[in-house]
């Protein structure tokens, strides 16, 4: 009991909910940073544990490399344009034009750099609400129906 004695104890503090327009501006720079990483190698691909069930019926975690997609595009005159996803929703940044003119391949590194920053800074909120509601009038139609 000497050792216990040594020790400082508090209360726990209360756990701060979390911000849900905080959590999905973080998912869409993560998802960016994977985009550029892409951007840099194409062979980019982030190794991510699961669990695995063995032949023995045993469960154990395996390394498995995450496919990533590509987000950008090449158009008819060999430029490139980048289209921003959340989940299976895109982004429309302006209405009705939902897809980034990035121009030639070298430019891409810069454009998602540039719409990284603007995620961070809180530019793009307003396209990831747009998204979620989208998302939350199309399953409640399916609810109805």
């Amino acid at each position: 009991m000497t050792i216990l004695k040594s020790l400082t104890f508090t209360v726990s503090p209360q756990q701060v909910a979390r911000n849900p327009k905080l959590v999905r501006r973080q998912k869409l720079i993560d998802r960016l940073q994977d985009q550029l990483q892409l951007a840099k190698d194409p062979a980019y691909a982030p190794v991510v544990r699961r669990w695995r069930r063995s032949e023995d019926g045993l469960r154990s975690p395996v390394d498995v490399h995450k496919h990533i997609r590509s987000w950008w595009r090449t158009d008819g005159s060999g430029n490139l344009v980048l289209v921003l996803r959340s989940g299976l929703k895109t982004l429309e940044l302006e209405k009705g034009k939902p897809a980034v003119a990035v121009g030639p391949h070298e430019k891409l590194q810069s454009v998602l750099e540039t719409l990284i920053a603007a995620a961070k800074a809180g530019e793009l909120d307003a396209a990831l609400e747009t998204a979620k509601a989208q998302g939350e009038s199309a399953a409640s139609k399916q609810k109805a129906a």
